[in-house]
């Protein structure tokens, strides 16, 4: 029987428990609860605490939003997990994981994100819970906006206190997430708070989905409507917060009702994003990078082939979209004057392949390559992959579809949604695509390269990660050329 692995932070003991060679603790606070006085405000310190905490369970989630949501006992939603391949050992490269789920769900307990394969590379793995939904991300009058960007400041000061006692380097911090979770690294980047608080940056997936404030005041008074609240702190604070997700969730639904007023917002079936609210955020990532309002880093960044075709599945909607459907998607989504250069660059897609290249670019990958790009242009080194390789185990319908790299690069292609996407089999070219994703991770955490040359302006140099792996210019050309001088804007009032 192994003796209970302990490790002293600057707030505490804590105790997690052995997992074959590995120490690992789970739901240590970083903040207190943000409940009563501080519901809707910036996380707030730890208070200290004596004796030994246990440090075994998963934290409890904040109350989410959308049809697949989990939920849990509790309210001790600010918490985090570390996995340390040797908790006496120091100068280890650590790897902060930020979790997706369109900024309103998701949390660090999935078994997709296990870190058993990463922390046995070497890498001490931190994840964390940070607020969500109407918690984290609605504009709440005399409330700070985008309090879930808030949280994971204050995770990463955390890591800064405390992660040597578990073996990890404080200067060799990587921030890792995808969709949501890259989204809000290409926020950290551009924010004065986060500076220094990590060394490098990998981003699969970046959305383009930020709004401005009038839009994020709109929807903020539909909600609060909904409840019978007015949209401030106080009056929002009266309101059960499984209540208020409850409420966000059938907003997204009825974001049909919304179109001519919240455009593009309205089509996304989510009804909140980050918001430019001149304070947290006063610009879009691809700007402010571009803009040299903030120095660019070491960053690995990538995105999907088949980015939509994961939501055309989850809406039972695949092969069923029609012409008109594709020419307003492109009205909406496409850059000016891009809807007919869509159709001169494709000029044999059908209008179903037509609407989910201009959502797939729109949403993800144009804002991915937009970043590694801004992030090269402000004097960092920017490193590009694209995911090409189909899910096996839906007979091809699938396709490289969004999240399908997040299994391949933690390794668990045993979990629910491995298993989901690969079989309970996985071939051996799924496992050595996987196998070459994660040793990119591990290799570009230690130095800073994952193994292939730069995205630069003149090559454009990609790894593409397929069958048969290779590293080649920019395979999605055709999009690049109609999105050159288009950055993502902000989603407005209409």
């Amino acid at each position: 029987m192994y003796e209970r692995p302990t490790a002293r932070t600057a707030e505490g003991l804590v105790e997690g428990r052995r997992r074959g060679e590995h120490a690992v603790f789970r739901g240590i606070p970083y903040a207190r609860p943000p409940v009563g006085p501080l519901r809707f405000q910036a996380p707030a310190p730890v208070k200290e605490w004596d004796g030994t905490r246990q440090a075994t369970e998963f934290g409890p989630v904040v109350p989410q939003a959308g049809p697949t949501a989990e939920s849990s006992a509790g309210n001790d939603w600010l918490t985090l997990n570390v996995s340390t391949p040797a908790l006496g050992a120091a100068g280890l490269p650590v790897l902060v994981w930020i979790h997706g789920g369109a900024y309103i769900a998701g949390a660090s307990s999935d078994p997709m994100y296990d870190p058993a394969a990463l922390t046995s590379a070497g890498l001490v793995v931190v994840s964390i819970n940070y607020r969500v939904a109407a918690e984290g991300f609605v504009l709440v009058e005399g409330a700070p906006a985008n309090r879930g960007f808030l949280d994971q400041i204050a995770a990463l000061e955390w890591v800064q206190r405390n992660i040597a006692a578990f073996g990890g380097d404080p200067g060799q911090v990587t921030v890792a997430g995808q969709s949501a979770g890259a989204g809000s690294i290409a926020a950290l980047l551009t924010m004065k708070q986060a500076h220094g608080l990590f060394r490098r940056a990998i981003a699969h997936s970046v959305p383009g989905t930020l709004c401005t404030r009038a839009l994020a005041e709109d929807v903020a008074a539909a909600l609060a409507g909904r409840v019978g609240a007015a949209p401030d702190a106080e009056a929002m604070s009266g309101i059960d917060p499984s209540r208020l997700a409850g409420e966000l969730t059938a907003l997204g639904f009825d974001l049909p009702g919304y179109r001519e007023s919240w455009g593009r917002l309205s089509r996304l079936g989510v009804a909140v994003c980050p918001v430019l609210d001149g304070v947290v955020l006063t610009e879009t990532p691809w700007t402010a990078l571009a803009g040299g309002l903030t120095g660019g880093i070491e960053l690995l960044v990538g995105h999907t082939r088949d980015e939509f075709r994961l939501f055309s599945v989850m809406m039972g909607r695949l092969g069923t979209f029609t012409e008109d459907e594709a020419r307003t998607a492109l009205e909406l989504f496409a850059p000016p004057d891009g809807a007919d250069a869509y159709r001169a660059a494709f000029p044999q897609a059908t209008p179903e392949e037509l609407l989910e290249l201009v959502y797939s670019d729109a949403l993800f990958r144009m804002p991915s390559l937009r970043l590694a790009q801004a992030n090269q242009a402000a004097g960092g080194t920017s490193f590009l992959f694209e995911l090409r390789m189909a899910a096996p185990a839906s007979g091809g319908v699938l396709g490289a579809c969004h999240s399908l790299d997040v299994p391949l690069a933690f390794g668990t292609l045993d979990s629910p949604t491995g298993r989901h996407l690969f079989g309970d089999r996985p071939t051996p070219e799924v496992s050595a695509v996987s196998r070459e994703l994660r040793r990119a991770w591990v290799r570009f955490a230690t130095t800073g390269d994952p193994g292939w040359p730069a995205h630069r302006p003149e090559r454009r140099l990609t790894r593409v990660l397929d069958i048969e792996p290779k590293t080649s210019p920019y395979p999605e050309e055709a999009s690049r050329r109609i999105w050159e001088r288009h950055d993502p804007p902000p989603y407005d009032l209409t």
